[in-house]
């Protein structure tokens, strides 16, 4: 049967210490630069290729970082195609960098707005005010009273004022200040 503490160690209301503190002393990594006495928070590599850490304060970590050669120990050769296997592996990084990924735009619009977008015949990137004008340019050519006998038009119009209803919540959403 494990032992289980029935007392707290606080003295009574009010908690002198937050939720969850204990009075057990805490270890801290000192920099590991000769004669420094401050916290070693900041990992840095011994050498390229190893997986052992230093343990610098920021401002050691920064001098060490400013004098270090990821590179040291190589040849031009080697190092050349050390960079150019890096560069490769990281490079499909770079284009999801605005979500291209998804499709057109620049990742601020949802999937109903870019269909309401190719409803109105706009590009992904349009401004509201190219929204309004393709969206009065639309409704005139298809409103019910300019084509009376025209079923398509009626359908075509309710289309275009859906669209338009989306785009214009979406931009509502975006611009709104309280």
């Amino acid at each position: 049967m494990a032992y289980r503490p029935t007392r707290s160690s606080d003295w009574g209301f009010p908690r002198w210490r937050g939720y969850g503190a204990s009075s057990e002393a805490t270890t801290v990594r000192l920099c590991d630069r000769h004669g420094c006495t401050e916290r070693g928070d900041c990992p840095a590599p011994k050498s390229p290729n190893s997986p052992d850490r230093w343990y610098f304060c920021v401002t050691h970590a920064g001098e060490y970082n400013r004098g270090y050669n990821y590179f040291e120990g190589l040849s031009a050769e080697e190092a050349a195609e050390r960079e150019a296997d890096e560069t490769r592996t990281a490079e499909g990084y770079t284009q999801s960098r605005h979500n291209s990924w998804a499709g057109p735009g620049d990742g601020s619009r949802s999937r109903d707005e870019m269909r309401a977008l190719e409803m109105l015949d706009l590009e992904p990137d349009a401004d509201f005010e190219a929204i309004r004008a393709a969206w009065r340019r639309l409704a005139k050519a298809n409103h019910p009273d300019v084509r009376p006998g025209d079923p398509d038009a009626a359908v075509r119009f309710q289309a275009v004022q859906a669209a338009y209803e989306v785009l214009r919540a979406g931009e509502e959403a975006r611009t709104w200040k309280p």
